[in-house]
């Protein structure tokens, strides 16, 4: 068994931050981490009649993007549209790259580099168009005639069906009409489209014409390894951002934009590339660095961004205010000292959608003779969602794995999360109430100074949850409101120590001993930090110590399945009970 109390140090990330900032930093920096999008990009670029499909997520800026992507790339040389006439006196439109001498006359010029389409996508923004001028007319080039790279939305661009088809007619084509009086216009740029990678391979099954256009495929990433890394990459991809931004970084704010972006991930070596994100908070803590609102441009420290992230979660707290005044009033009932049977608080999180934060729940269990049932009552009364009731039939495969390999239990159990008024899902709570369980059957009292999170496999590991950060501080700040002691704590499983990223507040008191994190790998860590008793080992015969825990669940079981030794009495006995009726 291996139960490991964490020290503060593992906590948070660690960083080797330099002491300087780096001195320079270019658009390309912020493709780090972006390789696979790099490679795809020059791909398509070098083979004509293949385009790319960029996947990227909600937290991408795309025109810093794509002004980043285009850059990087081998910028093809400006092209020319002319008119030519055929041998058949007919007139056609060419792209050439030298420049026409004024004789021949220029129809558009393909000077730009790219533009990015989105919203309500026209024809005439796509194309171009005709328009009257004096006794003739003059053709304006739309984003295919004057850019090398066009980027679309692919939403956008599927909302207009009209639209949708038109581009992969041009593709099919490779070639455009802008009216019937203008001859057709030969395709010259790369079309990219942008957007959701349910999208792309939604189109890929339905739609025959984009499947043959669109074989490269450019997943975005959404975090940066720093096993593969260095920090000062990603200094340079912040202050890549910053830059665009107008924001200047100090040195001191560099750790806590770590800290925040490792959070946001939920991992100890890895970093957000959400740009939107990021960006968003660099110019709130721009805000609160310039004093006195001035219009004077400030560096922005570690005291503004700390103040922007704490503003940030004040702007979204609401529910969770609303949750510690119903744990502070006494509304909903959660023990934080003392022992009791059947009774564990498990560690849930709440998620409103923008915010998410952690709440512990009172998780309880009765037993009695019965045919073997472990019953979830949340699933019975619809509130229970399906992996919760996964968890719940693992756990009573745990059960009978270890009880029930021989012979049937004669023992039903309810299982409940108390004062739970809405849908309940995740497995994370199949440890403590495997705890709990125990607990009942063997009459042995819980510590409610210590919280449980964890998944249960069949065998009993201990498995990585969800919110993991966000569970431990929701319950360390009922123990820190109601007054830390030195007993509280949480255990969780040791999967999740490299996803911690705790507040400060809450590594002060770990490190001051007030509050103590246990990893464990197995469920018998949880039993015996629980219960302060051995969950015990079978021997060859499958039976437990009397004195260890799992020895007491045996001898309940065994008395609820009538299988208790009768001690024969002497006669002198006997005359004596007869006597007693």
């Amino acid at each position: 068994m291996t139960q490991t109390k964490l020290a503060s140090a593992t906590l948070a990330p660690q960083y080797h931050i330099p002491s300087q900032l780096p001195a320079i930093s270019y658009p390309s920096h912020l493709l780090v981490g972006q390789e696979k999008l790099v490679d795809s990009f020059n791909l398509a670029s070098g083979i004509e009649a293949q385009q790319l499909y960029i996947a990227d997520y909600t937290g991408i800026d795309r025109i810093a993007l794509f002004d980043a992507l285009t850059l990087q790339a081998n910028t093809p040389s400006d092209t020319y549209l002319v008119a030519v006439k055929r041998t058949d006196n007919t007139v056609a439109f060419e792209w050439q790259q030298q420049l026409p001498n004024d004789k021949v006359g220029t129809i558009a010029s393909q000077t730009k580099s790219h533009i990015y389409l989105n919203g309500r996508i026209t024809r005439q923004q796509l194309l171009g168009k005709v328009v009257n001028k004096g006794s003739g007319s003059q053709y304006l080039p739309g984003a295919l005639a004057q850019h090398h790279y066009v980027y679309i939305c692919a939403e956008s661009l599927y909302k207009r069906e009209g639209m949708w088809e038109l581009v992969m007619q041009i593709l099919d084509n490779r070639k455009y009409r802008v009216n019937r009086e203008l001859a057709e216009i030969p395709l010259n740029s790369k079309i990219v489209l942008v957007g959701s990678g349910l999208l792309f391979s939604h189109m890929r099954q339905e739609d025959s014409v984009f499947a043959e256009h669109f074989p490269i495929l450019a997943e975005m990433s959404h975090e940066l390894d720093l096993t593969k890394y260095k920090e000062s990459q990603y200094i340079q991809w912040l202050q890549q951002l910053a830059k665009k931004h107008h924001v200047e970084l100090d040195q001191s704010a560099i750790l806590p934009l770590f800290w925040y972006s490792a959070k946001l991930v939920e991992h100890q070596q890895r970093l957000s590339l959400n740009m939107l994100a990021m960006s968003h908070l660099m110019a709130q803590a721009q805000y609160f660095a310039t004093s006195n609102n001035s219009s004077m441009p400030t560096k922005v420290g570690a005291t503004a961004i700390a103040t922007a992230i704490n503003k940030q979660i004040a702007r979204h707290n609401t529910s969770e205010e609303f949750s510690a005044q119903s744990f502070d009033d006494k509304f909903i009932n959660l023990a934080t000292d003392g022992e009791l049977i059947g009774q564990v608080n498990g560690l849930t999180v709440i998620d409103t959608g923008d915010y998410s934060y952690g709440e512990p729940a009172r998780i309880t269990t009765s037993v009695h003779y019965g045919d073997g049932e472990v019953a979830d009552i949340e699933r019975k009364s619809e509130l229970g969602g399906n992996i919760h009731a996964k968890g719940m039939m693992i756990l009573s495969a745990c059960l009978y794995r270890i009880f029930g390999r021989d012979a049937p239990l004669h023992l039903n159990a309810n299982i409940v999360f108390e004062q739970s008024y809405q849908e309940i899902d995740g497995d994370s709570a199949s440890l403590a109430e495997y705890c709990c369980l125990m607990s009942a059957i063997a009459e042995k009292p819980i510590k409610q100074s210590i919280g449980v999170t964890g998944a249960l496999d069949q065998f009993g590991n201990v498995q990585a949850i969800g919110g993991i950060n966000e569970k431990i501080e929701g319950f360390f700040n009922i123990c820190r409101r109601r007054g830390l002691t030195g007993t509280q704590g949480v255990i969780m499983p040791s999967a999740n120590v490299l996803q911690l990223n705790l507040n400060p507040e809450v590594i002060k008191a770990v490190n001051d001993g007030l509050f103590a994190i246990y990893a464990i790998d197995h469920m018998d860590d949880a039993i015996e930090l629980l219960m302060q008793i051995p969950a015990g080992e079978p021997d060859d015969n499958n039976t437990f110590a009397p004195d260890s825990l799992y020895g007491l669940v045996q001898q309940r079981l065994d008395r609820l399945a009538g299988h208790e030794e009768v001690e024969e009495l002497s006669l002198l006995g006997r005359i004596l009970q007869k006597f007693n009726r």
